[in-house]
This record gives C-alpha cells, structure tokens and sequence, in this order.
C-alpha cells in the first residue's frame, strides 16, 4: 500500500510532510502551514491510497506542538476524520511524543482506507454548508453579496427581511469566522441561525455574515493574526481590511432599520481549551452601558448554555496582547454604534472539562441555546 497527501481539498493545509512505511504501520508527518501568517493550527488534508490490499494502521503525527497557539496539551487535541463516503468522525485523544531536543510531537492512529480518508482539525464549514443552511431552512434566510472580499470573492449576508428605515423591530447582526479557521464559531451559528428560523414571523430582525474572511476559508488560513491584517483588529477608521469596510456599512444599514438589540462575533480559542464556551464582553472603557448590558447576556447565554456547554469562567475580558493596537469588532460595536456587541469563543474538541465531547449536533444544540436566550427580546 502506497499512501499520498494532497492538501488540494476544500480548506486545504499541510505542509513539511513525510510519509514512511514500516511493519504494518504507515507514518504519516506534517505541519499545519501558517499561509504567511504568525500563528498556526489550523489543517485539512486528503490521504489516498494506491496499490496494495486494503488494511494496516497509519499513525498521523503533528509536528511541533508548541508552535500551535494553545497548543499544551495533546489529549485535548481531537481532529475529526472522514473515510470516502463517510461522515466525520473524531479521532481519539493526542498522544504527546517528547524528542530529546525537547520538542513535542502529536500522534493519532487511524485504520488505512480503501480509497481515500480526509482529515482535518475541526470540523469544516464553509459556502457549501451556508448553502445547506439556507435550503434546509425553507427560504426563511435570503443570500445578498454585501461586497468583495480583498480577492474579490462575494461576502455573503443572510437576512430574514430587508427591515424598514426607521423600524422599532428587534433587530440582531451576526459574524463569524473573522479568524478563518475557527469553524466551532460557524456551527454554533449555524444552530442559532436555524432556531431563528423555527420562529417563524416570531423571528426578530436577522442578519447575519456567516464566512465573513471568506478568502481565508476558502485558502485553508488559519487567519488568526494573519498580514496584512488581521479581519477582528481592522474596525478602526479608516478599516484596515475591506471586508470590515463591507461588514461596517451593512451593520450602519441594519442598525438604521431596526431597533438594534445585539450584535454577536462567534469565534474559537485556543488549541487544547476545555472548558466551554464563553463571552467577552464589551470593555467598560468603551462603553460604560454596553459594558453592563454585556454582563447582563452573558448571565442569560451562560444560563442557556448549562454545565455542559457553559465555561464556568463565562463572562471575560479580553486583555491580552495584541500584535495591532487597532480596535477589533466589539470596540466598533460600542464606540460607533452604540449597540452592546461582544464575541462567543467555543473550544474545537472539549467542553465541561473534558467530559463534553463536541459534535457538529453539539455545536449547533449550543446555538440552538443561544438564539432560544434571545426570544422576546
């Protein structure tokens, strides 16, 4: 059996890779590829397979564990896998491998495919399963191109309803995937997005940019921190990215349309975070009222949630360093808006310490949570 990588696939990543046989065992090195930025983590790949009977093992090991951001513990490192034909999985737990130099590798073992097996770090979502949510969700959400992204790809909107100018209809905005691999964020609001359209006429004013660093998803970024800038540090005036420029003017239009209650950011944390979803909030040096309205949902959100899918640590600042000083989405939310905006950051494997494992129907019955919290707003 013959074994070949190909990181063209959908989303594609991998890079430094190695390949070698040996007693029954296929393994299989490689690095995440940090796509010109300074951060890494996240990979997607293909593994074909050619001449030979079907069997053996293949042992996949992630290089260099420490150059993941959050990358300190290797059990709370589960990719999902996905054989021809076959649905993701999870793979079990990361088996941390030390070198004498110090260095740490990361090791799964899988079954060798009959054809062909893809892999990635988390569960991906991208145009195709907007797509689905659109279909599956009887015409409830309209697609509308907003703008380009700096590559020229459309920037896509979903919306329940135009609104009206001057409108007292409740009214949120929703982003996503700012950081383009942070895919958790994108099934939470999948789930949100589809109990939005359960409501029916009930609804409140929806709009929503699912991909919103549409260009780093479709390349297979990571897009945390990546040059020229990265989408969540570019809300200041002038943006420094176009695709804020694009997202900024629609949230004028909405809030000109409704009665603008909350604006939320989904994202992920780092690599190996377990202990469930939380929120930062608006920064009291932003907005003193956004600041309490923010602690306000977070107490709502963190009640929804439960044990299960809720950090106990829910309500955060953020006050970590920065590679820009430039204000990110929820500064913009709070200074210019005036409208209480703050992010929901959802771990990639692992919730409730560990005794969560999450699934894309987690993810999305985590959203589900969410978006029943703001009912009746």
């Amino acid at each position: 059996m013959t074994l070949h990588l190909s990181a063209d696939v959908p989303f594609g990543n991998a890079c430094d890779v190695e390949i070698v046989e040996s007693g029954g065992v296929t393994e299989v090195s490689f690095a995440p590829d940090p796509h010109g930025g300074p951060e890494v983590m996240w990979f997607a790949f293909r593994l074909e397979r050619s001449g030979g009977a079907p069997g053996g093992r293949i042992r996949l090991k992630l290089k260099n564990m420490a150059n993941i951001l959050g990358g300190d513990n290797a059990r709370n490192m589960r990719p999902v896998a996905a054989a021809a034909g076959a649905s993701w999985q999870r793979l079990d737990e990361g088996r941390a491998e030390g070198l004498e130099d110090g260095r740490v590798n990361v090791s799964w073992e899988i079954d060798a495919p009959a054809e062909f097996i893809d892999v990635a770090w988390c569960y991906p979502y991208g145009p195709g399963e907007m797509e689905a949510l659109v279909r599956e969700t009887g015409g409830f959400y309209h697609a509308d191109t907003i703008g380009v992204s700096q590559a020229g790809r459309p920037v896509v909107r979903l919306s329940n309803s135009p609104g009206a100018e001057g409108s007292d209809r409740t009214g949120l905005y929703l982003v996503a995937r700012q950081h383009s691999g942070e895919t958790p964020g994108s099934w939470v609001l999948d789930g949100f997005l589809r109990h939005m359209a359960s409501l029916g006429d009930d609804a409140p004013l929806v709009w929503a940019v699912p991909l919103s660093n549409i260009d780093g998803v479709v390349g297979g970024d990571y897009g945390k921190d990546n040059f020229p800038y990265d989408l969540n540090r570019a809300w200041g005036r002038p943006a420094m990215r176009h695709e804020t420029l694009v997202i900024r003017r629609d949230m004028e239009r909405w809030k000109a349309r409704c009665r603008a209650a909350l604006a939320l950011d989904f994202h992920a944390p780092g690599a190996c975070e377990a202990e469930g979803i939380y929120a930062f909030l608006v920064k009291p040096e932003d907005s003193a009222r956004c600041f309490r309205t923010s602690k306000q949902w977070a107490e709502r959100f963190a009640e929804a949630l439960g044990e299960d899918y809720a950090a106990p640590d829910f309500a955060r600042l953020a006050r970590y360093g920065s590679r820009w000083e430039t204000p990110g989405f929820t500064h913009f939310c709070a200074r210019e808006l005036d409208v209480c905006g703050f992010s929901l950051e959802t771990p990639y494997a692992l919730s409730a310490g560990g005794r969560v494992l999450l699934s894309q129907a987690c993810y999305r019955e985590a959203g589900e949570r969410l978006a029943a919290a703001v009912e009746g707003i």
